[in-house]
């Protein structure tokens, strides 16, 4: 039996555009692969994530803030997907433990400066962006 493919989501914090990814590639990909998210300075999963993952019916039960040393060197990863915004100081740059590294820039919903979003608005904003990049992503012939 072939090994599934190892997805690894890369964030800062994987607080949460990370985590949502981590949750809708489980849902959309199905037993496809295998999915995991981590960040360079993981802090915890932010409530609003959770809340809007269920506000679709995606389930949140086992996520939980990752280091990226619990995979780097432990693990082989066949695609790490970074998400973090273009630009963004602490983005992970270099994972030669990847066979492909995806780059998908997409602000952080946690910041509010200046936004004229709600916090919740923000989140939603950035799931749905997510799930139409993972969707997108399962329709190309290479995912």
């Amino acid at each position: 039996m072939t090994a599934r493919p190892r997805v690894l989501f890369l964030c800062t914090h994987n607080a949460a555009r990370s985590q949502m990814a981590e949750a809708l590639l489980r849902r959309h990909g199905g037993d496809r692969f295998e999915v995991v998210s981590a960040g360079l300075e993981p802090t915890q999963v932010h409530p609003l994530t959770h809340e809007v993952l269920a506000e679709i019916g995606v389930d949140t039960t086992g996520l939980r803030a990752k280091g990226l040393k619990e995979f780097f060197g432990r693990t082989s990863v066949h695609y790490a997907i970074v998400v973090c915004a273009e630009g963004e100081e602490s983005c992970p740059r270099l994972y030669p433990f990847a066979n492909r590294t995806l780059f998908w820039p997409i602000e952080d919903p946690a910041p509010d400066e200046g936004s004229t979003q709600s916090p919740v608005e923000r989140f939603r904003s950035t799931r749905d962006q997510i799930d139409g990049r993972i969707r997108a992503w399962l329709e190309e012939p290479s995912a």
